[in-house]
């Protein structure tokens, strides 16, 4: 069976093949870096970093662009808070240090690239530019907005008509749109005072009248600020190319973002933008969402500090990318649960298998047809859309399989035994991102107080003015596996 994928474009569950019969080009929204990350993002996160992997399994070469949006409201919205920053830049820097930091914690691989949107104004204003040039957009008191009715697909994705489209955008943009559902591709001036205080947190220690308003940049229309939809059309174009093959977000975006990057992508080059939609279904917490605005979450930081980065992936991945999945107690306790039992099952096999019991001549028929039984489950089921939850299931029974021919005799499968470990490290390691045999407990506690101890002799180093020392030393951790991340209160470290 070779891969298929739902494409809410078609919706239809449709073959992969990508334009390139080597190479995929993924795109995936990443985060508005305005909140702490919670596990609703990292839903999204783990289930992108798997296809990744299995794409890769599969031999594809994959170019993974995932970007930050660091130019919004909300961030303004948080300037000012001492433990953040004083400005926009510096709120949006905080989070995405925190975000690395967590994706590392979760242990994704890393994308190709990570861009932002204040890197990309000026790919943003090439882009806004060829649309008004075309006629696919118009200037008003200084902001540019996209002309919905101009677009003959406008709505494809949402399976929406134009005409029966609600207004976009702010209130207060409707009387400088020609249609009530055309969106801005550039605002005018920074953020107004209403935007700020209507996303200012409870407790903010500015005033109402202290309002920051906000990155601004010199435009053919004034000075002014990117709009929400245009910045993924720039970043994706730039980084990967005018057509790519898969773009993800999460299914709250199908509408507007995704629609609007569809037509004002396309309406520059002329050409389709992306092949594949895939959406991840939002996360669900006491039967509603979960969201910062809610503030019905809980953090990535958290979750990896109470639980650890195997029992969040499989908590992620126990439900498919588009299935419903449920953060609860008894979910959570779930994960830990078949985590448990297939760490248990993979240190039982490589046991077993380096034991002096295991033989040569020993064979175990049921072990060796659960491994290929395992490798073809697991892979009709990572083909099928990357069903998460029948992938794991595979893994555990293979894990079954393994104990009861442990329990079962007194002399081993050498070769079963190999071949179950070999499937768990491949499968389980390479593609769904587990790492077996982690350090752990009090290992764990032993290798923290190494790492403070190097990193306070890094620090005596850097305040002595020996930096290139203080370089190696954690050049030296980062080869080991640890992550230094130098702070304005000191170096944090991620093992």
């Amino acid at each position: 069976m070779t891969l298929h994928v739902t494409n809410t474009l078609t919706g239809e569950t449709e073959p992969f093949e990508p334009m390139d019969p080597d190479d995929v080009l993924l795109y995936y929204c990443g985060l508005t870096v305005s909140d702490p990350a919670h596990l609703g993002h990292a839903r999204g996160w783990v289930h992108v970093d798997v296809m990744h992997r299995w794409l890769e399994h599969l031999g594809y070469g994959v170019r993974h662009v995932e970007n930050f949006t660091d130019v919004n409201e909300k961030i303004v919205a948080r300037a000012g808070d001492p433990s953040l920053g004083e400005d926009e830049p510096s709120v949006a820097e905080h989070y995405v240090r925190e975000v690395l930091s967590n994706m590392r914690g979760l242990n994704l691989l890393r994308a190709e690239v990570y861009p932002r949107v204040s890197e990309h104004v000026p790919e943003i204003l090439d882009l806004v530019e060829t649309l008004v040039e075309k006629g696919y957009a118009y200037e008003t008191n200084g902001s540019v907005y996209f002309d919905v009715t101009e677009f003959e697909d406008y709505g494809k994705l949402s399976n929406q008509r134009v005409e029966d489209i609600e207004e976009q955008g702010d209130p207060d943009e409707l009387a400088e749109k020609r249609h009530p559902a055309d969106f801005a591709l550039w605002k005018a001036d920074g953020v107004s005072a209403e935007s700020v205080l209507e996303h200012r947190k409870e407790g903010h220690p500015l005033g109402d009248d202290e309002c920051p308003t906000g990155q601004t940049w010199d435009s053919p229309w004034g000075e002014g600020r990117p709009g929400w939809h245009i910045e993924c059309s720039a970043m994706a174009m730039t980084h990967l190319d005018s057509s790519i093959d898969v773009h993800v977000g999460g299914q709250d975006l199908v509408f507007p973002h995704h629609e609007n990057e569809i037509a004002q992508s396309e309406a520059a080059t002329g050409e389709r933008f992306a092949k594949y939609w895939l959406h991840v279904r939002l996360l669900e917490t006491k039967a509603e969402k979960m969201s910062s605005s809610l503030g019905n979450f809980t953090t990535v930081g958290e979750a990896l500090e109470s639980e650890g980065p195997n029992v969040v992936r499989m908590f992620l991945l126990s439900t498919a990318y588009h299935n419903r999945a449920v953060y609860s107690d008894e979910t959570m306790a779930e994960a830990r649960e078949r985590w448990e039992r297939l760490e248990r099952g993979y240190r039982t096999a490589v046991e077993a298998c380096d034991s002096v019991d295991a033989r040569t001549k020993v064979d175990d028929r049921e072990l060796r047809a659960a491994v290929e039984r395992t490798r073809r489950e697991f892979t009709e089921g990572m083909n099928d859309d990357f069903n998460t939850r029948e992938a794991t299931t595979a893994l555990l029974e293979l894990v079954g399989a393994v104990n009861r021919h442990v329990d079962g005799r007194d002399e081993y499968d050498y070769r079963g035994l190999r071949q179950a470990v070999e499937t768990l490290d491949e499968f389980g390691g390479d593609v769904l991102g587990f790492q077996f045999g982690a350090v752990t407990d009090g290992r764990a506690d032993l290798a923290g107080e190494v790492v403070e101890l190097v990193l306070a002799v890094r620090a005596a180093e850097r305040e002595a003015g020996n930096y290139e020392r203080a370089d190696e030393l954690r050049d030296e951790l980062e080869a080991l596996g640890v992550t230094v991340e130098d702070t304005d209160e000191g170096a944090t470290y991620r093992i």
